[in-house]
């Protein structure tokens, strides 16, 4: 092989190189953290079981990538291409509660479906807010939730907003993750605190 080939094929590969597409990053799944175990009521709140729904979620909120504000005042919204949550934050989020309540033992049943003919407690919830936020501390999740209690005939019981709030310990993901954990239990904790005082009953 001549020089002048020899040449020739080494601009080819170098070309080839260049033109060759960056690489793609490797997508990750996120779960949230173990909740920490609730506090065990005295006595069922209830002899009728509950069914929690799937939380409603509209807009952005039905993705299944993790979200994130480009503002403090959260005034816009983007999602993370390669940063996902394992399940869809409303069918996550259906499962976390219902696990908080089970444990709690609000009730000797608490399920996640429940055929329409079976009389029963319906805990509905919707997704208000469920994004990491840039703080000048640092990056902060932020959660809301619209949790309604029905009677069978679709009466509410209770419908309020609940929202909280965790600052990140760090700016990884894996930090954030935690701080969603920390903040959903919160806002979980004051809904289950309504609907012990709803039921009257004594944790």
């Amino acid at each position: 092989m001549t020089w002048s080939r020899l040449f020739a094929a080494c601009a080819a590969l170098l070309t080839l190189a260049a033109c060759s597409p960056p690489t793609v990053p490797d997508v990750t799944y996120y779960s949230l953290p173990p909740m920490a175990p609730p506090p065990h009521l005295q006595k069922p709140l209830t002899v009728l079981p509950i069914e929690v729904a799937t939380f409603r979620s509209e807009g952005v909120y039905a993705e299944q990538s993790v979200l994130y504000a480009t503002t403090p005042d959260a005034g816009a919204l983007r999602a993370y291409h390669y940063q996902l949550w394992s399940d869809p934050p409303s069918r996550g989020l259906q499962a976390r509660l219902t696990n908080r309540l089970r444990e709690a033992g609000v009730s000797a049943l608490v399920t996640d479906r429940l055929p329409a003919s079976v009389q029963a407690l319906r805990i509905k919830g919707r997704i208000l807010r469920y994004e990491r936020v840039p703080q000048a501390q640092g990056a902060v999740a932020q959660v809301a939730f619209e949790m309604r209690v029905e009677q069978d005939s679709g009466e509410p019981l209770l419908e309020q907003s609940y929202r909280a709030e965790q600052a990140a310990s760090g700016e990884t993901m894996a930090a954030t993750v935690q701080a969603f954990g920390a903040a959903v239990d919160a806002a979980f904790a004051q809904f289950q605190a309504d609907l012990v005082a709803l039921e009257g009953g004594k944790s």
